[in-house]
């Protein structure tokens, strides 16, 4: 694990980088504060819009309050989708995504605005964060726990979902009433690696390393309690103090790429350049497109996603000790 001395070095250097870049961001209409009670999520997106109903459904049921969000220039109507939405903050930024640090510098000056010492959801706009009985326990029931055991952050991996049918035929629209795991309902129940750096848990593993021998990091940690100490410029996967980073891996984030537009989506990532490397990953995955004519992700090992009890079964998640929590168990009951 790295020492308070190198955390302390680490953060002193991101303090430098935060002062000497300046963040401009505007949202339409000001900024409205949070109350003491709320539960915000903080996300980016870019041309989303098919998952953007489903994903304002899943976190208000679990019962986030205020959505802070980073449009960056999307212009398939998601950022005209937002706009209408009373829970949403709309927040655009003359940098792109890239420029913008791939968007952590943009998340730490909405954490800034909104006010520190106090829980964030920080998460994209495909990601769908799951954890121990999430259908009936909500986020302040699981911050409870969460604080009661001295921990500031959920650890939670990307779990990679793609429909078992060929993609061309996965389709999801924006007036579509279905969850995206109704149709990308599948993920890899083997083959991931976890291991222990000096600054947090690392994960790899999943479908596009498996097709593409893409070694990407899984690990996230979408549940942060946000204070003066904390920072994402070292790495979203590996934010800032590193020892609060070592948490059970309580939660998964579903991550959802494959649907019938994933060659426009491709496409769209490699001319667009903004990802990782020059959008690296992107370009292997649009070569192998093009040789292979169609991707099929199933094999004898896909495991067909059935809620979070399956993933606390199979081992993806650890169990949360909700039971013992008399407050929550008693919002959860009245709840069900």
């Amino acid at each position: 694990m790295v020492t308070r001395y190198e955390t302390y070095k680490l953060t002193a250097r991101v303090r430098k980088r935060k002062r000497a870049i300046e963040i401009v961001c505007l949202r339409e209409g000001g900024q409205r504060p949070l109350a003491k009670d709320d539960i915000p999520l903080v996300f980016n997106t870019h041309n989303d819009l098919k998952l953007i109903p489903s994903f304002l459904a899943h976190y208000r049921k679990l019962g986030v309050s205020r959505f802070i969000c980073v449009d960056d220039v999307s212009s398939d109507g998601t950022r005209e989708y937002l706009l209408s939405q009373a829970d949403v903050d709309v927040w655009s930024s003359p940098l792109r995504y890239r420029d913008a640090r791939r968007g952590r510098e943009w998340r730490e000056a909405l954490f800034d605005r909104y006010g520190g010492d106090r829980w964030y959801l920080n998460v994209d706009s495909d990601e769908f964060l799951i954890y121990q009985d999430c259908e009936h326990q909500r986020l302040d029931n699981l911050i409870r726990v969460l604080e009661r055991r001295g921990e500031k952050r959920l650890a939670a991996p990307m779990l990679d979902m793609y429909p078992i049918e060929p993609l061309g035929s996965a389709t999801l629209g924006a007036n579509d009433h279905r969850m995206p795991w109704e149709i990308a309902d599948h993920f890899d129940g083997v083959g991931y690696e976890i291991s222990y750096t000096k600054r947090a848990i690392s994960i790899t593993g999943g479908p596009r390393n498996r097709k593409f021998a893409h070694v990407l990091e899984l690990i996230k940690y979408p549940l942060i309690f946000w204070d003066r100490n904390c920072s994402l410029s070292v790495s979203i996967h590996q934010p800032l103090p590193c020892e609060r980073n070592f948490g059970d891996i309580s939660g998964v984030l579903l991550h959802f790429k494959f649907f019938s537009d994933y060659r426009e989506k491709i496409e769209q990532a490699v001319s667009d350049g903004q990802y990782f490397d020059g959008a690296a990953i992107y370009r292997k995955m649009l070569d192998d497109l093009q040789k292979s004519g169609e991707f099929d992700f199933a094999n004898e090992h896909s495991v067909r996603f059935s809620g979070s009890r399956q993933l606390l079964e199979l081992g993806f998640i650890a169990p949360i000790p909700f039971a013992s929590d008399p407050a929550a168990a008693r919002e959860a009951t009245t709840q069900t």
